[in-house]
């Protein structure tokens, strides 16, 4: 079947097997961000945006996909320079694996909500597997980089 996308601002037309993963789909495309964890959509790791909001594409069709702007890690990093900085600061990226999949849904928290609180923050960790560090220097970072846009993001 046909394929038509935009990836990450570019527009891709291919032919695809039906049955294509937008996760299999995206990594032969070099998005070497979208990982696969547990596929079994619990791990967080191949989150991307369709449209702008996060999906889990491990349990996605790339067929579905079809008319639609998917932005994977590599299309957002600008937007996630400033925030990994934060969590970096806090020691929360300690072997990096789930890293991806947590800064796109971070970045989905923030254009949703611009000034949440714990248990909003919380929330949308709980779908990210992260076998390092028991989720307490992502918080931190996250709760150091609100603060800091809040105060017109200056040092």
């Amino acid at each position: 079947m046909q394929l038509t996308l935009h990836l990450n601002g570019i527009p891709i037309c291919e032919e695809i097997a039906p049955d294509t993963l937008l996760l299999d789909f995206l990594r032969a495309h070099g998005c070497k961000s979208v990982k696969r964890g547990c596929e079994t959509s619990n791990c967080g790791l191949c989150t991307v945006f369709l449209d702008g909001r996060p999906i889990l594409s491990c349990s996605f069709l790339a067929a579905r996909a079809d008319g639609h702007a998917v932005t994977t890690l590599e299309g957002l990093q600008e937007e996630a320079k400033e925030f990994t900085a934060f969590i970096a600061d806090q020691g929360a990226e300690q072997c990096g694996f789930c890293n991806p999949g947590f800064v796109m849904n971070a970045l989905a928290l923030f254009r949703e909500n611009s000034d949440p609180d714990e248990t909003e923050i919380k929330e949308y960790l709980a779908g990210n597997l992260c076998r390092c560090s028991g989720y307490e220097g992502q918080l931190r970072g996250i709760k150091n980089f609100l603060e800091w846009k809040k105060r017109g993001g200056a040092s």
